[in-house]
């Protein structure tokens, strides 16, 4: 019996309201996911074939469109597997880490469209979700206790893979890498993701998420790679500029040779340093 839908439904709320161009709307139990369009769900994408070639051959045209070259197939493949591993990663980890509630999603419980104005989720309600103890929703139907935090950050991981082993089953040969490589652009989704949302819920919670993530991902949590990766760099006038370093990396300099992502593994510390310095800025 799938579980109430309050149990992730405030955390998909605020979601949309901090990140509006990303809207998550949870199913009515009985009805089917929409159709036509952009959409496409994540069980049509892990089956490849026409599915997963319409997908992508959106972002060879949107490449073309913004930058007026085309991109190697290999990297739109990969433009393609982040565009929707990003979001994908939040339907987990975001009622993680608002709510302490761990959903698991299988591909056959998400569809996507990326076609509008902003990114669109539909989320079949989780059959099941982990909680702790002491949760009023851990006496609902399909909640899982588990014992204490590390339990829960073990759910979190265990949801994330479940979800996306076979999209990379399926985007893998596409993006010409396989299974280090492939988690390394998970790790990162995963990351980034959250930790971009924590910067806009304000206050404290970007510190808070580099904490919760850290522990998350402290290394050799395997299928992931490496750690949560954050450190501090010192800016011109002795202020700390927190970075990261990637796991993986996009291939945007292929497009673009001269902007290469800040936390990309082949950013030197003196350019972030000057990126960062400048975001900061005008961010104050």
């Amino acid at each position: 019996m799938p579980t109430v839908p309050s149990a992730t439904r405030p955390a998909y709320a605020r979601l949309t309201q901090v990140l509006p161009s990303l809207t998550v709307t949870e199913l009515e139990h009985a009805k089917p996911f929409p159709r036509g369009g952009g959409w496409v769900t994540a069980a049509e994408l892990a089956e490849g074939g026409a599915a997963l070639e319409n997908f992508l051959a959106w972002d060879d045209a949107q490449v073309v469109r913004d930058h007026g070259r085309r991109a190697r197939p290999d990297v739109v493949a990969g433009f393609g597997l982040h565009r929707y591993a990003w979001p994908a990663c939040l339907l987990i980890t975001v009622p993680w880490f608002l709510d302490r509630r761990v959903p698991r999603l299988p591909v056959t419980h998400v569809s996507y469209d990326r076609t509008g104005d902003g990114m669109r989720m539909v989320v079949r309600p989780p059959s099941s979700f982990a909680c702790l103890p002491g949760d009023p929703a851990a006496r609902t139907p399909g909640a899982r206790a588990v014992p204490d935090e590390e339990a829960l950050r073990a759910e979190v991981r265990a949801a994330v893979a479940e979800h996306h082993e076979p999209l990379l089953a399926a985007f893998g040969p596409r993006t010409r890498r396989r299974g280090r490589a492939l988690w390394g652009m998970v790790t990162d989704e995963l990351v980034e993701s959250l930790w971009h949302v924590a910067h806009l819920l304000g206050g404290d919670e970007r510190e808070r998420a580099r904490r919760e993530l850290e522990r998350l991902l402290p290394g050799a949590t395997r299928p992931y790679v490496g750690s949560a990766a954050f450190r501090e760099l010192t800016g011109p006038d002795g202020e700390s500029l927190p970075t990261r370093d990637r796991a993986s990396c996009c291939m945007f300099y292929t497009v673009r040779p001269d902007d290469a992502c800040v936390s990309c593994p082949r950013t030197c510390d003196a350019d972030r340093i000057g990126r960062l310095t400048v975001e900061a800025a005008a961010a104050s």
